[in-house]
């Protein structure tokens, strides 16, 4: 079952339990989905949804931060429990080392020498470790990589 059917199957479950808020989250993931594929004319695949779950869970993320700052517990906590129900999507996520050793394979792959090379590096990263690493955690690794 490919992960876009398995989040169909999901609203149906959270429909029929009469969970409101998870309904809520998954049909604006169903949403963001169907409206790549409509904008793009294609069929998305795992990665590409995975992507989209990957980006939803970064504004989460800087919507909470900014809720925050504005004393708004009421919002941070709307925005912290749709995170937990788009995080259930997500691969499980590389460790801290994982993700160094990943990085340092592809630096001496690549033949990468300084900071200067940064660019070409994160490209390959991206596309290895999409969705099975937060890349703010990922860029900081090339660069302590990068740096000696």
């Amino acid at each position: 079952m490919s992960l876009k059917d398995q989040i169909t199957e999901d609203m149906k479950t959270a429909m029929r339990a009469k969970d409101s808020e998870r309904l809520g989250t998954i049909r604006l993931l169903l949403a963001a989905l169907k409206q790549k594929e409509v904008d793009e004319r294609v069929v998305l695949d795992d990665a590409a949804v995975i992507a989209i779950v990957d980006k939803l869970i970064k504004q989460r993320k800087d919507s909470i931060e900014a809720f925050q700052k504005a004393e708004r517990k009421d919002l941070a906590d709307k925005e912290a429990a749709e995170l937990v129900v788009l995080q259930a999507y997500l691969p499980a996520r590389l460790s801290a080392e994982e993700v160094a050793t990943e990085v340092k394979a592809i630096v001496a792959e690549l033949g990468a020498t300084g900071p200067g090379d940064m660019g070409k590096v994160m490209g390959a990263v991206k596309a290895k470790l999409a969705g099975k690493a937060d890349m703010g955690q990922v860029s900081a690794a090339v660069k302590a990589a990068l740096a000696g």
